[in-house]
């Protein structure tokens, strides 16, 4: 594919908060309340945005314009866009009102958009400039109309225990100047990379004392990062703007999973069925977006077919996961 805090006395009397201190920031949901534009049949409604990540299109090199429009034809909800798809359109004499206007127009809601800055690693000068990059790309994603960008950990290959406190005060920095551009930074777990631990990720957010500071979650790097479902109720969903959404085979082991073994939802062995109602019950209501890099499906199938996949497999998954809870009984 693809961000400071109370210092050191918020850290001390951080972890006296629960998990669910993460509560207390509620964004409001927006749902298209028409599908003029879109090629497929309406179905039920859902308490969530099927959304779809552009990583998922990556094999085709579509522009971000013919991007937005085939994701909304596909009758998406939601998208994210990559922060180096919009710099290549606007190179090209684009403008981020013209795309702003096509969101708009196409009733697309900007999920986040897709960067990757290391503005936390142990470089100062490297922290530095990604401050710079960040600002840049959170003022992009402004004029989008974009609420959010991802921010994983770049540039560490591990967390080291004695740092905790230096990750915080760097997490803290950019949602500082988050709240300069009115862009949150989303903290993202990356199951193969330093911040693989969903604890990890909960320590640094809470510790940070910062009412904005939330996760981005992805079904397959809860996986691959050695996590599991039974506690991720403990978070407050309604921080959580967005989830990337996909499944996992059971073969190969999960230590050995890769990017590309990343499945349409319900082709793998994810228990849905546990996760997302429990993410419902701990008041997620966001989007889930589909994010694949999956180089047999793009060697197999055209745009529209991994679009129409992506989008009809997510709602059966959805919708079947939510058909036992109190929202499939109304």
């Amino acid at each position: 594919m693809t961000h400071k805090i109370s210092r050191r006395k918020a850290i001390g009397t951080s972890l006296k908060a629960s998990l669910a201190a993460l509560g207390g920031y509620a964004f409001t949901t927006h749902m298209p309340t028409s599908q003029s534009h879109h090629t497929i049949e309406p179905k039920k409604k859902l308490p969530f945005r099927i959304s779809l990540n552009t990583s998922t299109l990556l094999h085709y090199k579509l522009d971000v314009d013919a991007q937005i429009d085939m994701v909304a034809d596909a009758g998406f909800d939601g998208i994210e866009l990559w922060m180096s798809d919009v710099k290549a359109y606007l190179a090209k004499g684009g403008s981020l009102e013209t795309l702003r206007e096509k969101l708009q127009s196409r009733q697309l809601v900007l999920e986040d958009m897709i960067g990757f800055a290391k503005w936390c690693s142990d470089d100062p000068e490297e922290r530095k400039a990604a401050i710079d990059q960040l600002r840049e790309e959170m003022n992009i994603t402004a004029g989008l109309g974009g609420k959010y960008i991802a921010a994983p950990i770049m540039g560490l290959e591990t967390l080291e225990c004695p740092k905790f406190n230096d990750y915080v005060e760097r997490y803290n920095a950019i949602l500082l100047l988050g709240d300069e551009t009115g862009v949150t930074p989303l903290l993202e777990l990356w199951g193969m990379g330093a911040l693989h631990r969903l604890a990890d990720c909960a320590q640094i957010v809470i510790a940070t004392g910062h009412p904005k500071a939330t996760i981005l979650l992805d079904f397959y790097h809860i996986y691959r990062g050695g996590n599991d479902w039974d506690t991720v109720d403990c978070l407050n969903g309604k921080r959580l703007p967005v989830i990337h959404m996909n499944d996992y085979p059971a073969s190969p082991a999960r230590e050995l999973l890769k990017d590309s073994d990343r499945t349409f939802p319900g082709e793998g062995i994810c228990d849905f069925g546990l996760a997302i109602p429990k993410l419902y019950a701990a008041g997620f209501r966001g989007g889930f977006s589909v994010e694949l890099f999956n180089r047999g499906y793009w060697e197999s199938m055209d745009a529209k077919a991994i679009l129409k996949n992506s989008y009809e497999k997510t709602y059966e998954v959805v919708e079947k996961a939510m058909a036992n809870t109190d929202y499939g009984r109304e």
